[in-house]
């Protein structure tokens, strides 16, 4: 893809840091591979799949995918009131990504780590020289 701009559009230096900032928000990614994983589930459920979120920021991110066009909210106008969430197409053609993703980790978190470790090794030999 190439990053020509429309007549008087900004020409973007990235062309993938619109789909950078749409998916992988703090609390994108989780939501969407859980839905993925588990399938149609209220908020409760995927709050309790999800783990240390917030109800108030589930709430602001589903609204959020739902505006994308990622997830699905179905109200059910029962007595309780049932809401249900689901990913979309859309939302379920980001597995081929998150795919990748997860064998680059399994191959490349451990060399990040000693990466990480060597660098923190050398920051303290220079801090203590000087």
């Amino acid at each position: 893809m190439s990053p020509k701009a429309e007549a008087g559009a900004p020409v973007q230096a990235c062309t993938i840091s619109p789909v950078v900032d749409i998916v992988f928000s703090r609390w994108t990614t989780p939501i969407l591979w859980s839905l993925h994983a588990y399938g149609t589930q209220r908020f409760v459920e995927l709050r309790r799949n999800i783990g240390a979120v917030t109800a108030k920021v589930l709430t602001q991110r589903l609204r959020q995918l739902e505006r994308d066009g990622l997830v699905v909210r179905t109200y059910h106008p029962e007595m309780p009131p049932r809401v249900e969430y689901e990913i979309t197409e859309l939302g379920r053609s980001l597995a081929p990504l998150f795919a990748s993703l997860a064998e680059w980790a399994d191959t490349n978190l451990p060399k990040v780590e000693r990466a990480r470790q060597a660098f923190d090794r050398s920051e303290q030999l220079t801090s203590h020289r000087s």
